[in-house]
């Protein structure tokens, strides 16, 4: 039993950091979702996926012809001591609206 607590404990950090992943990874996503539809409708992409995004989170925008693509990142709060510091991502790509004032990042 005292042999396998640690072990025990371990995979339960594990296992409650990759849940957190997870579910910043979904938020990652929708900020990203929002972001490129405001910037494809000519709004700050930026401010929109701020709005979503999860706390500590990187939002960037980039606009490449009539496609704007957005990518959200942000960083994953680790359960123990020892567990590596992860990362995660969302991107969506929207296309730019005909007839609006173009994208804005």
């Amino acid at each position: 039993m005292a042999a396998g607590l640690p072990a025990l404990m371990l995979l339960l950090f594990a296992g409650l950091t990759a849940v957190d992943a997870v579910t910043t990874r979904a938020g990652c996503l929708d900020a990203a979702r929002e972001a490129a539809l405001a910037a494809a409708r000519g709004e700050p992409g930026s401010t929109a996926g701020a709005r979503y995004a999860p706390a500590g989170a990187d939002v960037s925008v980039t606009v490449a012809g009539d496609r704007v693509t957005v990518t959200v990142r942000a960083p994953v709060r680790s359960f123990g001591a020892r567990l590596p510091r992860l990362s995660v991502s969302g991107t969506a790509v929207a296309a730019v609206e005909p007839g609006s004032p173009g994208p804005l990042p």
